[in-house]
């Protein structure tokens, strides 16, 4: 039987699925650019002056990334990218009708969503370049330590006296010019790149089991160094930075990659007890944590300042089940509601449907980077995916919970929906770089002509 590029003599294809990519792509740009009509249908009762201009704009970087996946990465996961044009689009969309909202009360207000869609055109930039310059994401393993050395200067970078600046009370900024930048987001990235390749060289020692206790086996205590020194780090961060959120993505991922590599539940327990214990110290001995303790215990009392989270809870209330439509709530009732409470804005127009298909779509991106973990045919391949795919579960998790009161406020932003800079360029690299790791996992492997009882061909066909 006659085969092609990509196909087996068995029957099995390896399917590049562009045109899939490619449907979906125009399905997300209906959803962003229909919703940024709607917004201004709904408010100004006729199209945006520059829905053209936006749309183009929009579609125009989408079919970039496309374009460049098709060339770059032939055999990436097809779905990634248009859930990422969706969020992003509905994240611009949102950002807009809030303008529009504070424009109406004050004319000289600060906007938000054109600076928005500046950040999502560097981001697409950086996404590109992760794609064009990183051609096998096992290369990445050589500057393991780089990657660690890059992500502690940049955690370092806002307490310097000069550079670090303090927003909202919180010490996680750098200032340069008039622009200020969150090198935490970055040092996201670079810690998972680290952790994998730390992980990858030390996975036999960590595995071994010491005593058995209750049916499980817990870690030697001789290996307790590295999830001891990631936990310091992590209160480091709450300490100096006033960061509770990004203190708890840290320590969060490193754990979950480390039960990853081992495969060892003792090691979850081990961790999960020293971050109870770390946040019981942070709440006695820190006013900003016991503030926001209070205020998710008890909103209601007047000795918190639980203005936000009230008026986040009763916003989505009024939402209801299919929401109030876009333009017709009032997010500008809630603080800051186009970067940490965007979810509680759209909970609120667009009710718990549309929240619910937004947290999907979360699920969908978590999910196709631990499929493509699943696929990948080297480990530290799939230590990445892994932890890029928890980055993200950590990260919708907290701040869906903190907006919904399911726990205290953290003030991480929204993956793709929120305002900032920061976020959206770190979080396209990060769609990037799971591309690149999936194109090498689907992709057909060298030797795909071998004998149909070859090993390799027997892994292809499990797949």
């Amino acid at each position: 039987m006659s085969t092609s590029v990509g196909s087996h003599p068995t029957g099995f294809t390896h399917r590049r699925r562009r045109g899939a990519e490619l449907f979906l792509l125009v399905v997300s740009l209906v959803v962003g650019v229909g919703a940024y009509a709607a917004v201004g249908l709904s408010i100004e009762g006729t199209f945006p002056a520059d829905l053209f201009g936006y749309g183009g704009w929009l579609a125009g970087l989408c079919i970039l990334c496309h374009v460049v996946i098709r060339i770059f990465a032939p055999y990436a996961d097809p779905v990634l990218l248009p859930i990422v044009a969706a969020l992003n689009g509905l994240g611009l969309a949102m950002i807009h009708r809030i303008d529009l909202a504070n424009l109406a009360q004050d004319e000289d207000a600060n906007t938000f969503a054109q600076d928005q869609l500046i950040w999502m055109t560097l981001g697409v930039g950086l996404f590109v370049a992760v794609l064009v310059v990183v051609r096998d994401h096992r290369r990445l393993q050589a500057f393991t330590f780089t990657f660690g050395l890059a992500a502690l200067i940049l955690l370092m970078l806002p307490l310097l006296p000069v550079l670090g600046t303090e927003i909202n009370g919180a010490r996680i900024w750098i200032r340069l010019g008039p622009f200020s930048f969150q090198p935490g987001e970055i040092a996201k990235v670079c810690l998972v790149v680290f952790f994998a390749g730390y992980l990858v060289q030390h996975r036999d020692a960590l595995a071994l089991a010491g005593r058995r206790f209750a049916g499980i086996d817990f870690p030697r205590g001789r290996d307790l160094g590295p999830i001891l020194v990631m936990w310091l780090v992590s209160l480091a961060v709450l300490v100096f930075q006033r960061d509770l959120g990004s203190s708890l993505l840290f320590f969060g991922l490193f754990l979950v990659m480390l039960y990853v590599a081992t495969e060892r539940p003792g090691w979850l327990v081990v961790g999960g007890a020293m971050f109870a214990g770390g946040a019981y110290l942070g709440y006695l001995r820190f006013g900003h944590v016991q503030a926001r303790v209070g205020s998710w215990l008890d909103p209601f009392d007047p000795s918190y300042d639980s203005f936000q989270i009230i008026q986040s809870i009763y916003g989505q209330a009024w939402g209801g089940l299919v929401g109030r439509g876009l333009g017709q709530g009032d997010p500008t009732l809630i603080p800051f509601s186009y970067s940490d409470f965007i979810f509680a804005a759209l909970g609120e127009e667009l009710g718990l449907t549309g929240v619910m298909a937004i947290l999907v779509l979360y699920g969908l991106i978590v999910e196709r980077g631990l499929r493509t973990a699943l696929v990948c045919r080297d480990a530290f391949g799939k230590l990445v995916a892994t932890g890029l795919a928890v980055t993200f579960a950590l990260q919708v998790f907290v701040v869906v919970g903190g907006v919904t009161k399911l726990i205290p406020l953290t003030g991480l932003t929204t993956p793709f929906l929120s305002y900032g800079g920061s976020s959206l360029v770190a979080n396209w690299a990060i769609i990037g770089l799971l591309l690149r790791i999936s194109d090498h996992a689907r992709r057909p492997p060298p030797d795909l002509s071998a004998s149909p009882d070859s090993e390799t061909t027997q892994v292809v066909m499990r797949r």
